[in-house]
């Protein structure tokens, strides 16, 4: 594999690939609990100060009313990007009453799945279909995990790009064949190889008593309010998470070995009843309590730690998007909301994140079997649970190695890509994001997971008052810093734009909801 890499890595270096590499497009989602002074999950609405969680681009909520997401829209620098997520949260804390958001990806002070509000985006078609489908999540899966939250890396070459690697390699493929499966071959490796995304910046080690209810659990206890397991790196993307319960039960097989075949294994999935899923009462109290009977309701039910992304133009399936256009960017969705940055992630992890991407894609990248499917959610799991063990062992080929001698492989076949990165520049900000993450292979205890559990131990502080506590320091150097005039004006008309948006949409609807599900349904 190093010698392809550093193959390929040679091509490149003999062009403008920085220059190229300029106009790539990054973006953020990040999940982020409003949640009481107490700690506890609002129960109030989404501010209507805030716009519609329907329209607004940049401001929305995902499965609880209480969990915004907030949306960036792509840049080509990380600093753009970072710096349109401060304005929105400095906008957004500008709006709470009483209210801060939660600091950590899990929650606490839960009072079991009637706490959790299933968000809710207005009475036209489009906003009781999003209702309809969180309601459906809620059944099949319970509230709980559903008011975990995360951060989302959004990541997509310039066209400039493609068109020199598939020149450099020789591949005689057309443009856009050539594009989505060296997207598809990337997601493949970031499978393969996403354990170290968890084991690098995993910062969910312990979780609120209250998440668990009285579930019995194998995790420990911290003090009285708290559970963990000691060399955990992520619970968040372990089996408390979100995970689809019934994947093998229910014939989830999702096949990433090329564009068509994951469109179609999707389409599938979302096209086949489930004898569970057809118990659950479609309509009760003249409320949607599901999109339908199916396997998946919909493609976004289908868990994944990466997705291959399409934009969508209108009411469009995203099996349709990609199937009509190919794939346009890679979603990364297996971060942790870090609790020691304001933003819940930092310019150097999206540099770290950037050249595994660029690694992903420049390694060979051959289609799974289910050996390797196996090995794969085994390291995931594995590692969100006991990463930091120095003793762990994952698996590979039908074998074993140690995570530490794994992950320094990685690491090393990342150096000639951020040298590409780097090239030409003042500072060697790749190289140098690299050589950090390189040292939490060395020493665990400085990756997010173990400083967490240290400084709760320090402070001889349950869970929830360590996140309560990181989450009011985030708070005040939000407030401190309000949006000048001009921002402020900007968002506040986004905001009332979106609420016209939201009407407009309301008043133009023209047929019964269950006319437009099978219209959303039908399309071909």
């Amino acid at each position: 594999m190093s010698s392809i890499i550093e193959q390929r890595v040679a091509r490149l270096l003999t062009s403008d690939i920085r220059q190229v590499l300029q106009c790539r497009k990054v973006g953020l989602e990040k999940e982020s609990l409003r949640v009481a002074v107490d700690g506890g999950i609002a129960q109030t609405p989404h501010p209507l100060s805030l716009g519609s969680a329907l329209t607004h681009p940049s401001i929305t909520t995902d499965y609880s009313e209480a969990l915004l997401e907030l949306v960036t829209p792509p840049f080509n620098h990380f600093c753009d990007t970072l710096q349109f997520l401060d304005d929105t949260q400095r906008f957004v804390y500008g709006q709470l009453d009483n209210e801060i958001l939660w600091a950590t990806s899990m929650p606490c002070v839960v009072e079991g799945d009637a706490s959790i509000p299933i968000a809710r985006y207005g009475s036209s078609n489009a906003a009781k279909m999003k209702t309809a489908y969180r309601r459906g999540l809620g059944h099949r899966y319970g509230r709980m995990m559903q008011a975990i939250a995360g951060v989302h890396f959004n990541y997509s070459y310039p066209d400039e790009f493609w068109q020199l690697y598939r020149t450099e390699l020789g591949d005689r493929r057309d443009h856009a064949t050539f594009v989505s499966e060296s997207y598809i071959g990337m997601v493949r490796n970031l499978q393969r190889y996403g354990w170290l995304v968890p084991y690098l910046f995993g910062a969910s080690p312990a979780i609120c008593a209250s998440f668990l209810g009285a579930s019995p659990t194998s995790l420990q206890k911290w003090f009285k309010y708290s559970y963990y397991a000691p060399y955990a790196t992520s619970l968040r993307m372990g089996d408390i998470g979100y995970q689809n319960n019934k994947e093998g039960e229910a014939g989830i097989k999702i096949d990433y070995n090329s564009l068509q075949a994951y469109v179609d294994s999707l389409s599938h999935a979302i096209s086949t009843p489930y004898p569970e899923y057809q118990k659950i009462e479609m309509v009760s109290d003249g409320e949607w309590q599901q999109l339908n009977a199916n396997i998946l309701q919909i493609e976004n039910e289908y868990y994944s730690s990466v997705r291959p992304k399409q934009i969508l133009q209108g009411e469009e399936k995203p099996t349709l998007a990609l199937a009509r256009r190919g794939v346009a960017y890679i979603e990364l969705r297996s971060l942790d909301v870090n609790a020691y940055e304001p933003l819940g992630i930092s310019e150097e992890q999206m540099r770290f994140l950037e050249s595994f991407l660029l690694f992903s894609l420049l390694a060979p990248s051959d289609p799974y079997d289910e050996r390797e499917l196996a090995e794969i959610k085994y390291n995931i799991n594995a590692v969100a649970e006991r990463g930091r063990d120095p003793q762990l062992c994952l698996r590979r080929n039908g074998g074993e190695l140690l995570l530490r001698d794994w992950a320094n492989e990685i690491i090393d076949l990342m150096a000639a890509g951020c040298d590409l990165l780097d090239k030409n520049a003042e500072i060697h900000c790749y190289c140098d994001a690299l050589q950090k993450q390189h040292a939490k292979i060395a020493d665990p205890d400085l990756t997010p997971s173990a400083r967490m559990l240290a400084d709760m131990a320090a402070n001889k502080e349950e869970f929830y008052h360590f996140a309560l506590r990181m989450s009011r320091q985030h708070q005040q150097r939000f407030v401190e810093r309000p949006l000048d005039a001009a921002k402020l004006s900007r968002f506040e008309q986004t905001a009332r734009d979106s609420i016209e948006q939201q009407q407009a949409i309301e008043a133009g609807d023209e047929i019964p909801f269950e006319t437009f599900l099978q219209h959303y349904f039908a399309q071909s």
